[in-house]
């Protein structure tokens, strides 16, 4: 059985150069995806991306024994906003929104979603502690995102150390390409950072653009 990977099938939307700016076009793709506020320092974030990784690799074991089609679970993504988004370059966390995602792929539907959250609040009934509240599993929903136009660049390091990158594409790139921004922060997290040091992090930074 052949298995898809992302990130090796569509590397342009999951690669860049460390301080260069790419113009690229992203597709619609599928997403699983939570919504919460307060950024990762809030008390909800780590208890959604539990029920994300919960519901996506339920997916993945339904699409590898039931349609027969498999793929690698692909990386945490996250769009980032806020009222006003000069707090990203302050690092401002407290006043984040996010919405957190994980592609899938196009054949898995909304209905296998549902069979895949059926079963997950069924596993935790009964249990005192479970491991991803029903509230949390019942957010995650299926959904086709379309950027369109977009400038990326890597990052490699802390996720604290961004803000200077942001400035200068936000500020400078941007502007100065006769581009606005447009939706939403986009990043990509091409690490695990429980398993890598903070200055080897490698994160793809993503703005959808339009005509100024």
């Amino acid at each position: 059985m052949e298995k898809l990977d992302f990130k090796k099938r569509d590397k342009p939307y999951y690669s860049g150069k460390v301080g260069r700016f790419d113009r690229i076009d992203v597709p619609p793709m599928n997403y699983l995806m939570i919504d919460g506020e307060g950024g990762p320092i809030g008390e909800s974030y780590a208890p959604s991306i539990g029920a994300l990784y919960s519901m996506s690799y339920g997916l993945k074991f339904l699409s590898k024994t039931e349609l027969e089609m498999d793929y690698v679970v692909g990386p945490l993504q996250g769009l980032w906003w806020a009222e006003d988004m000069n707090t990203f370059i302050a690092r401002e966390k407290d006043q984040w929104l996010w919405t957190m995602m994980i592609r899938q792929p196009d054949w898995l539907t909304k209905d296998d979603v549902e069979q895949v959250r059926t079963a997950a609040i069924a596993k935790n009934a009964g249990k005192k502690e479970p491991p991803t509240s029903e509230e949390l599993l019942r957010k995650v929903r299926l959904e086709t995102y379309h950027e369109g136009d977009c400038v990326q660049v890597l990052h490699v390091g802390s996720y604290d150390e961004e803000g200077p990158i942001l400035h200068k594409m936000h500020h400078e790139f941007i502007p100065e390409n006769g581009l606005q921004m447009h939706m939403k922060h986009h990043e990509i997290y091409l690490n695990d950072p429980r398993r890598v040091a903070p200055e080897k992090l490698k994160t793809v930074l993503r703005q959808p653009i339009k005509p100024a």
